[in-house]
């Protein structure tokens, strides 16, 4: 039994980064980019109005101002700005010659073909040429997960053929003859299959691409043969169940079998003591509990970040500092716990939670937080990190 900072460093330093391919920009959201994207113009790329108003010298403030021609955005000023002249003008149309201010419309008031400024203002209200970007300057940076405000990006830069990492393929098997699926109803000795369809939801979520192959029976040949077949057709594949210790508990011997290096199979934490990670040269295998929670917080705490940084991304898990609302005792300490907690006020208050079988603890709680190896107490006030889940 390793400490859980031991096997999160075995699992980050066996990440190895899949390949890239290119994709349409439009498609690209909640994929990692692979490149650093540069601008190939200037932004704003022409002295630009940002409001509507009229464009004058701003020693002429004090005088009426002769209308000489009308802006709008995407049209080209036709006339120089003289003194005692002014250009009526829209947002986001280039600033005539001639002039360095704008008045904003609702400074002025016009009569006819004359302007005159009621209100003297302390900017220029112009977008110079290139003040937000310059040609050639990167935009957007390697490895950032792309979301939708990252098109805008793309599509004004004129980068729509979009680098990115391959998607992770992932195999997910279930182990027990005590499972069936969820649309059958169970008999005496069964229960249904959660964990399998669990893990499929959290792989997607976090970016991968899941396939499902089904619920192995406690037999070492049937087990064999799911592996071997997932591990054939994926990256990385997900067990759930068999890696105690128990008579019917083959996962460890199958991994070894089908080539996969164990390289630990027990965790000083609680839920998941007796999570696994193995890999091959190119293959990776993570075999997780089969208690829901200890499957659920584990995957949450090894394997997504693992998947992500297959795919070149450094996933940093959403934390926030909150207070305990109350005193969080425990008996045992000599592992590491991680235990569901609810947000209420800004406070961190714990889920009624019966252990790692007690699934329907996670389907309310706002975070997870966690013991220390050694700490049986956590007092009212004191500040906790609250992993978001």
């Amino acid at each position: 039994m390793i400490p859980f900072e031991e096997a999160y460093d075995i699992v980050k330093q066996s990440i190895k980064i899949i390949e890239t391919e290119r994709i349409p920009f439009l498609n690209s959201v909640n994929r990692i980019l692979a490149e650093d994207v540069k601008s190939d113009i200037e932004m704003p790329p022409f002295d630009k109005s940002a409001v509507d108003g009229y464009a004058c010298k701003a020693e002429d403030l004090d005088i009426p101002l002769e209308i000489i021609e009308t802006v709008q955005a995407g049209q080209t000023p036709s006339k120089t700005v003289q003194q005692g002249q002014c250009t009526q003008i829209m947002t986001g149309a280039p600033v005539p010659e001639g002039a360095d201010t704008i008045v904003m419309v609702e400074y002025t008031e016009r009569e006819n073909n004359k302007v005159k400024i009621l209100r003297k203002q302390s900017k220029t209200n112009i977008s110079y040429r290139a003040e937000d970007v310059k040609k050639g300057q990167t935009v957007l940076q390697k490895g950032i997960l792309i979301k939708p405000q990252h098109i805008a990006i793309f599509a004004s830069v004129g980068y729509t053929q979009v680098l990115v990492y391959k998607q992770v393929k992932v195999g997910i098997l279930s182990t027990g003859d005590e499972l069936v699926e969820p649309d059958r109803k169970p008999g005496i000795s069964k229960i249904r299959n959660s964990n399998g369809h669990q893990l499929m939801t959290q792989v997607a979520a976090a970016g991968a691409i899941p396939k499902y192959y089904g619920i192995a029976k406690d037999t070492y040949e049937d087990t064999f043969e799911k592996v071997t077949k997932a591990l054939s057709e994926n990256d990385v594949i997900l067990l759930s169940g068999g890696v105690s210790v128990g008579e019917f508990d083959f996962v460890a011997e199958v991994l070894e079998g089908a080539g996969i290096k164990i390289l630990f199979d027990s965790i000083a934490v609680t839920p998941g003591k007796p999570t696994t990670f193995g890999k091959s040269d190119a293959k990776f295998c993570f075999g997780l509990p089969g208690n829901p929670v200890s499957s659920f917080v584990q995957f949450e705490l090894l394997a997504k970040p693992f998947l992500y940084g297959m795919a070149g991304y450094n996933f940093k898990p959403p934390e926030i500092k909150l207070p305990a609302a109350e005193d969080f005792t425990r008996k045992r300490t000599e592992r590491r716990a991680f235990i569901p907690v609810h947000i209420i006020n800004g406070e961190v208050k714990r889920v009624e939670y019966h252990g790692s079988a007690h699934i329907h603890a996670l389907s309310t709680a706002d975070g997870i937080i966690s013991f220390p190896v050694g700490v049986n107490t956590i007092k009212k006030g004191e500040l906790l990190d609250v992993r978001q889940i």
